[in-house]
């Protein structure tokens, strides 16, 4: 089997250092950036300017090691956890997966808000959010991770995953 990935875009953020930066969107919320597309992607940038949010799938292009056990940020008992149970992005194939704030489309430029990501990431995908696909009904757990809404978006990154 053949895996072919292409960077379609490139993230543009305020964020040049990896440490102290939000470490979740939720931290981020008051935060814009930019998508800048490749000119040959910008047809497939037709009809995305009615969705409120997006999906967003890029390459943690910083990662120089990844880890199978982190200490996440999150994580108040500061315990070793599976990289899988993690959101931190030392994962094998160092892919990141963030929703934000849809803010406006114009030719290849894509505008965002609610950004917790480094700039130059390079963009493999992008997904419209469909409340009537993706809101999860029931009762969601969030497995050990304990914080709550302001302590994540209180939480800045350090020099863990550098």
């Amino acid at each position: 089997m053949t895996i072919n990935l292409q960077q379609i875009a490139t993230i543009k953020s305020p964020f040049c250092d990896l440490v102290n930066m939000p470490v979740q969107p939720k931290g981020a919320k008051d935060i814009y950036a930019t998508i800048e597309f490749k000119k040959e992607y910008q047809e497939g940038l037709k009809d995305l300017d009615g969705f409120s949010h997006v999906y967003l799938i890029y390459y943690f292009h910083k990662v120089k090691e990844p880890k199978l056990s982190v200490i996440p940020f999150n994580d108040k008992t500061h315990t070793s956890r599976g990289v899988f149970s993690t959101r931190t992005p030392m994962h094998p194939n160092s892919l990141g997966l963030s929703v934000v704030e849809l803010v406006k489309v114009e030719g290849n430029i894509v505008t965002i808000k609610g950004v917790d990501i480094l700039n130059d990431t390079p963009l493999l995908d992008i997904k419209p959010y469909i409340k009537n696909f993706d809101k999860v009904e029931g009762k969601p757990t969030s497995g050990w991770m304990k914080s709550s809404a302001n302590e994540v978006s209180q939480k800045k990154s350090d020099s863990r995953f550098v």
